[in-house]
C-alpha cells in the first residue's frame, strides 16, 4: 500500500479572541487550490506558529491578561489531526511580557523561543516528552538603541534561529543593529551570552536564514530595506560580516518596510518581502562566498506580504498579504529561482505567518 501524503497550511493571523485567529489550509499541489478544513478563535493576535510536524503539535503566541489585569504573551499549544486537517488546543502557557512577537522551536525538538519585540526580552520554554510547552525557564533582558531614533530608540528584539548543530540561538535585534548570539544550556534549561554581530547602523535586523550548507547566515533588516549576508563558523559560534545588499530598486522612493526571508532548498536562491513596494526581491546566491546578485522584483499580487513560506519541495511560495487578505500562491522555478503567480488565493482576515507541513498518512 503506497504512503498518501498531505500538504497543510497553518497560518496565523491578527484577530480578536471572539474571531478566528488560526487557520488549516490543505494545499493541492497539482492545482493549487488551497481548501479551508479548520479555523480557531479564542486567541487574541495568535500571529505567529511553529509547526513540529514529527509530533503533530502546533504552537502559537497570544495576547492575554495576568491575575491583575496587565497584559502578557502566552504560548498556546495544540494538537494536530491531520488525516481531518484539524486542531485541538492542548494547554496555555503564559510567558513573556507585555507580549511576543515571534515563535520559534530548537533543532531537538525540546525548546521554544519567544522574542519579546515591545519588552525587549526573549524568553525560554522548555517543551515536555509529550511535546506540550510548559514553564517559561529563562529570559533575558536587551539593553541599548540603535541608530534611528524612532525605531531604534530601544531593544526590539524580532526572532530568533538556532545554529544548525543546535548549540547557539541567533536574535534579531531590530533596536540594535544586533545579531546576539547565545549559547543553549539544555543542563541548565537557559540562554548564556555568547557575543554579537552587528550590521549597519539604522539596517534593524528582524528575520534570519541559514544556508543549507551552513555556513552563511542572513539578516532581512526592517529599518532601511536590505540584507545583510554573514560568514558562519560552527566552531566559534560567531558571525562575520560579508555584505549588506538593498532589497528596493534604486529609483523607488516610497515608504517600506521588509518582512521575511527564506532561501531555497537547493541553496542557490534566496527571497525576501518588501512591503510598501510590495514584492518579493530574488537573489542568487555565490556558493562561494555567500554574496548576493540580484535578479528580479516579483508582484506579491496584494498589499504588505508580512510573511511567506517555500514548500517542503520548493516547488511553491505562499505570500501571506496582510493589507488584503489573502494567502497568494506561486511557482517557483527550480533552475532560475523565478516566481509566477498561479492566480490562485485563499482569503485570510490580516494573516502574518503561514507554516506549510507535509504529513505521511
Amino acid at each position: 500500500m503506497l504512503e498518501q501524503q498531505r500538504l497543510l497550511l497553518f497560518v496565523g493571523s491578527y484577530a480578536e479572541e471572539s474571531d478566528p485567529g488560526i487557520y488549516v489550509y490543505e494545499l493541492n499541489q497539482t492545482n493549487g487550490e488551497m481548501k479551508l478544513l479548520d479555523q480557531k478563535s479564542g486567541l487574541k493576535n495568535p500571529t505567529f506558529v511553529n509547526v513540529d510536524g514529527r509530533s503533530h503539535k502546533l504552537y502559537s503566541i497570544a495576547e492575554t491578561k495576568d491575575e491583575n489585569g496587565e497584559r502578557i504573551g502566552e504560548v498556546v499549544s495544540f494538537e494536530i489531526d491531520p488525516v481531518q486537517g484539524t486542531l485541538s488546543e492542548c494547554k496555555r502557557t503564559v510567558t513573556l511580557r507585555p507580549s511576543t512577537s515571534h515563535i520559534q522551536r530548537d533543532r531537538k525538538d525540546q525548546y521554544l523561543i519567544l522574542s519579546g519585540y515591545h519588552g525587549g526580552n526573549v524568553g525560554l520554554v522548555k517543551i515536555n516528552n509529550g511535546g506540550i510547552a510548559e514553564e517559561l525557564t529563562d529570559e533575558k533582558l536587551h539593553q541599548g538603541h540603535g541608530a534611528d531614533p524612532v525605531r531604534q530608540d530601544r531593544p526590539h528584539p524580532h526572532s530568533t534561529l538556532c545554529s544548525p548543530d543546535n548549540r547557539f540561538v541567533f536574535v534579531a535585534d531590530l533596536g540594535l543593529d544586533a545579531i546576539k548570539i547565545y549559547k543553549l544550556d539544555p543542563d541548565q534549561n537557559e540562554l548564556i551570552y555568547h557575543g554579537e554581530a552587528l550590521t549597519p547602523p539604522g539596517c534593524g535586523p528582524r528575520h534570519l536564514a541559514f544556508h543549507p550548507n551552513g555556513r552563511y547566515l542572513y539578516s532581512i533588516n526592517e529599518v532601511n530595506s536590505s540584507i545583510t549576508a554573514f560568514a558562519y563558523d560552527p566552531e566559534s559560534g560567531q558571525l562575520t560580516s560579508v555584505e549588506t545588499v538593498p532589497t528596493l530598486p534604486a529609483d523607488y522612493s516610497d515608504e517600506n518596510t521588509t518582512a521575511e526571508i527564506a532561501i531555497s532548498t537547493n541553496g542557490l536562491f534566496l527571497y525576501g518581502s518588501n512591503r510598501g513596494h510590495d514584492s518579493i526581491a530574488l537573489f542568487a546566491i555565490d556558493p562561494a562566498n555567500g554574496k548576493l546578485t540580484f535578479i528580479e522584483h516579483v508582484s506579491t499580487e496584494g498589499g504588505h506580504p508580512r510573511h511567506f513560506a517555500l514548500t517542503p519541495d520548493g516547488g511553491h511560495l505562499i505570500v501571506a498579504n496582510r493589507d488584503t487578505d489573502q494567502l497568494n500562491l506561486f511557482r517557483v522555478d527550480s533552475q532560475n529561482g523565478r516566481l509566477t503567480y498561479t492566480g490562485q488565493s485563499a482569503h485570510v482576515s490580516k494573516p502574518v505567518c503561514v507554516q506549510p507541513v507535509l504529513f505521511n498518512l
